[in-house]
């Protein structure tokens, strides 16, 4: 076990259902606000499934904003410490509860679970499980679920962009922004991308124009580029970028933004941060120019409509899938690491120096 993870233990509670039983299970456990080395280790009984749920044996998880958020505790909506953090996950089924379709057993799947995937095994929702190519590297599959859905959905359901169209993708080297990219370049998009320097010739390699997202100039380097502006801007960074983002758009252009990353390290809620975020872009929308500003929340319609939300994500992961494994959109996994060293794995993320996901597997 490695030493920068302390170990933590929990009672062991199980109640069987008539078709499984508890297992061992490892997840790594977020005890409160604390360093990357502060996470824990905690091996524990995890119940059989219950009604409605299936228990997966978790081939890969990873690294996103969110986790990074969580453990400064900032994240809108965490639980509360101590938890286990993943915000998805890819494995096999091995198990139901009642009331599931036992034909999921030994299937490959993917869900987004918010909490929860940082585990070997791990209960969710059967609802929410989509089925996923078993041809695919797990990590793969993992690096495209929450990121090429987002992706997917804000491109062509909240933008819809056209071939021949320009764009700008913040954060164009992370986890969304290089599954974004290359589905705007699929479809004739040109993509324009901010990224640190490091990252430019690997982007330019994925048909990006690359400015460097550091520059205080930025705005001026992108109207050299795109001087009658870009027809959509995708920004996660906060309002103080979606302003700048904003003032680039072309007659009629979209701005999407889907995060304040760019708060990530200060203290104090987040949630003051995206009510004064949702309060312009609302007022944006209001002003002459054909402008449109967008919020971009992943789990809108989780609980108002989720037959509707639940069938768009699996049609939209499929249709990412399908270009993966058409060879059409090629994930960047910045590393993989064990489960058990999530401390390195969460470090690097944080750092800013990696291209692409970083992926844990159990």
């Amino acid at each position: 076990m490695p030493n920068n993870i302390r170990p933590a233990t929990t009672p062991a509670t199980a109640t069987a259902t008539p078709n499984a039983s508890p297992t061992l299970t490892t997840e790594i456990v977020m005890p409160g606000v604390v360093e990357p080395d502060g996470f824990q280790i905690r091996r524990r009984m995890l119940p059989a499934p219950s009604r409605g749920q299936a228990r997966v044996r978790v081939e890969a998880s990873g690294i996103s904003f969110a986790e990074q958020s969580m453990r400064r505790g900032r994240y809108p909506g965490q639980p509360a410490f101590p938890f286990v953090p993943g915000y998805d996950l890819v494995g096999v089924v091995e198990a139901v509860g009642p009331g599931v379709d036992p034909a999921l057993i030994g299937g490959r799947v993917a869900a987004a679970t918010k909490t929860g995937g940082w585990a070997s095994e791990a209960l969710v929702p059967a609802a929410d499980l989509v089925p996923v190519p078993a041809g695919l590297d797990p990590a793969i599959i993992e690096s495209v679920i929450v990121n090429g859905i987002t992706a997917w959905q804000m491109l062509h359901r909240k933008a819809r962009v056209g071939s021949g169209q320009t764009i700008l993708v913040h954060g164009a080297s992370g986890g969304v922004g290089t599954i974004l990219v290359q589905l705007a370049r699929h479809a004739g998009i040109r993509v324009i991308g901010t990224a640190a320097p490091r990252h430019h010739e690997a982007l330019r390699g994925l048909g990006v124009e690359p400015v460097d997202y550091s520059d205080p100039d930025l705005a001026a380097r992108v109207r050299e580029l795109a001087p009658s502006g870009v027809h959509a801007a995708f920004d996660h960074l906060g309002l103080a970028s979606a302003r700048i983002s904003k003032s680039l758009l072309a007659r009629g252009g979209t701005l999407v933004s889907y995060g304040i990353a760019s708060a990530l390290k200060d203290t104090g809620s987040l949630l003051p941060l995206f009510i004064g975020l949702l309060a312009r872009l609302t007022l944006w929308n209001t002003l002459p120019g054909g402008h449109r500003a967008l919020f971009y929340d992943f789990w809108a319609g989780h609980r108002i409509t989720p037959a509707a939300y639940r069938r768009h994500h699996r049609e939209d992961l499929t249709a990412v899938l399908d270009l993966v494994a058409r060879g059409i959109v090629t994930p960047q996994i910045a590393a993989r690491f064990p489960l058990v060293e999530a401390a390195a794995a969460m470090r690097l993320a944080e750092s800013r120096s990696a291209l692409g996901k970083v992926i844990l597997i159990p």
